[in-house]
């Protein structure tokens, strides 16, 4: 499968580790931007997040160990939707990380709005059916309808729950919905960890591992750069305030990790890079990197 060079591909590295063969992981990108309701650049996140990847160090103290090296990361070439729109575009993306997962490559999604996790979310719950899903967001995404269509950046949880089991579904972040999203929450039983709740203690001061407890073995994580709060994260269409900071975050995935919880997917989306302000791209292609750390955690060994 064709792979993007040095120059262009995720960290900038030499081919004898981003090539398709050496690698057990792969990047798709998937510039989708088709219903952004208020700020718009999402479309140009995944080149803003391979192009900071770039100053991006190999090394993590946490794991003693250069995971791009060891694993190989192969970054494909950018989706091309052409006309389809809704329905048909996620169609097209799900096809590409099905042909990724059934190579039996590790594969990481980058958007692009958030209507696209649908699709990759779906190729993986084919593969993993009895995975959970942790999304990280400042909105539930749960409405049935926004401007017009289903199939909005709003929607995107409502359409996975047409076909993924609600109670499997874990929310955190959350700040900003109608009631209609919040009844929903209610009634599908779905976890959704709100930010006041997080903040006034409802969950205890380490309710990370709160979160942690709602998942099973196998999680698949989309995780929306608006869950973070504006301060570190304004690059993206709709911030909310009192959002959470890299630090706190993180820690979520430690406690997977000690947990035995295994990452077997992910996406990245809704990063509308910031001309002259580099930190959110720089920010947001670390944190998959940090993310690839933990998704292999259980396999990697640091050095001695």
């Amino acid at each position: 499968m064709k792979t993007l060079g040095k120059k262009h591909n995720y960290l900038a590295i030499e081919k004898e580790y981003s090539s398709w063969e050496n690698s057990q992981i792969a990047i798709v990108s998937a510039p989708m931007e088709q219903t952004v309701s208020y700020g718009k650049g999402t479309a140009d996140g995944p080149n803003g997040i391979l192009n900071a990847s770039a100053y991006v160090e190999f090394y993590d103290d946490e794991f003693n160990n250069e995971l791009c090296f060891e694993k190989g990361i192969a970054t494909l070439p950018p989706v091309t939707f052409g006309k389809a729109k809704g329905k048909a575009a996620l169609d097209i993306l799900q096809k590409q990380v099905t042909d990724v997962l059934d190579a039996g490559k590790f594969c990481v999604t980058l958007g692009g709005e958030h209507t696209l996790s649908t699709a990759p979310i779906a190729a993986h719950y084919a593969k993993y059916p009895n995975m959970s899903i942790l999304h990280f967001d400042a909105h539930s995404d749960l409405r049935q309808e926004y401007e017009g269509t289903p199939y909005s950046h709003a929607c995107f949880m409502a359409r996975v729950a047409e076909f993924f089991p609600t109670k499997r579904i874990t929310q955190v972040g959350i700040r900003a919905q109608c009631i209609e999203e919040a009844q929903f929450i209610k009634e599908k039983k779905i976890n959704t960890f709100y930010a006041s709740a997080i903040r006034r203690g409802i969950h205890g001061a380490d309710w990370q591992s709160s979160v942690v407890k709602t998942l099973g073995k196998e999680v698949y994580v989309t995780f929306d750069v608006d869950y973070f709060d504006p301060a570190i994260m304004p690059a993206t269409g709709t911030p909310e305030p009192d959002g959470f900071l890299y630090a706190e975050t993180l820690d979520i995935f430690r406690k997977m990790v000690k947990a035995g919880k295994r990452i077997v997917g992910f996406d990245i989306v809704e990063l509308a890079p910031m001309k002259n302000l580099h930190h959110p791209s720089l920010t947001t292609a670390r944190l998959l990197y940090k993310m690839l750390n933990y998704a292999f955690a259980t396999t990697t060994k640091g050095k001695k």
